[in-house]
């Protein structure tokens, strides 16, 4: 056989060699943070439910997803065991950083309909700011509309006669 025959397989080899030793890597990372949880830890399933483990078995694990609710899941089912500090944050929204500078965001929209003080207000001790009347005037020529309800000047005898 000829070298350039055998060439394409051993490429072929190598890059299922490559795939399958980085999958092994990641199932055994995996295992391994799986391996970490303890009772009281907060992860996250690979469906996106975030609880607190409360027991742990051969193959299963118990979490704690509301007070005093609790499910089984299949071990292999925790997606990722979350720190303290980023489970609190998600799932709580307590945050260690207080200092933050970014503005609140209210539950609900009614904040964001009140209209704010203008300087003019302000000057003039009034309580509103004057409004602009952005609305259609009374006298404008060539702004009516036609009484027939028809915009392209036709009359129902020519309408018909295309």
């Amino acid at each position: 056989m000829n070298l350039v025959t055998l060439l394409p397989f051993i490429v072929l080899i190598g890059a299922m060699f490559l795939m399958t030793r980085s999958a092994k890597k990641k199932q055994q990372a995996a295992a391994q943070m799986r391996d970490h949880m303890t009772p009281g830890t907060g992860v996250r399933t690979i469906g996106g439910m975030y609880a607190t483990v409360k027991e742990i078995g051969d193959d299963t694990v118990t979490l704690e997803v509301a007070p005093g609710v609790h499910a089984i899941f299949a071990k292999n089912a925790i997606g990722a065991v979350l720190d303290d500090a980023e489970y609190n944050r998600i799932v709580h929204g307590i945050s260690d950083d207080v200092t933050t500078d970014t503005p609140v965001v209210p539950d609900d929209a009614s904040s964001l309909t009140e209209e704010p003080k203008t300087d003019l207000a302000k000057d003039k001790g009034e309580d509103e700011a004057p409004k602009l009347d952005l609305g259609k005037k009374d006298g404008a020529e060539g702004d009516e509309e036609p009484k027939d309800g028809k915009t392209d000047g036709k009359t129902d005898g020519e309408a018909g006669a295309k």
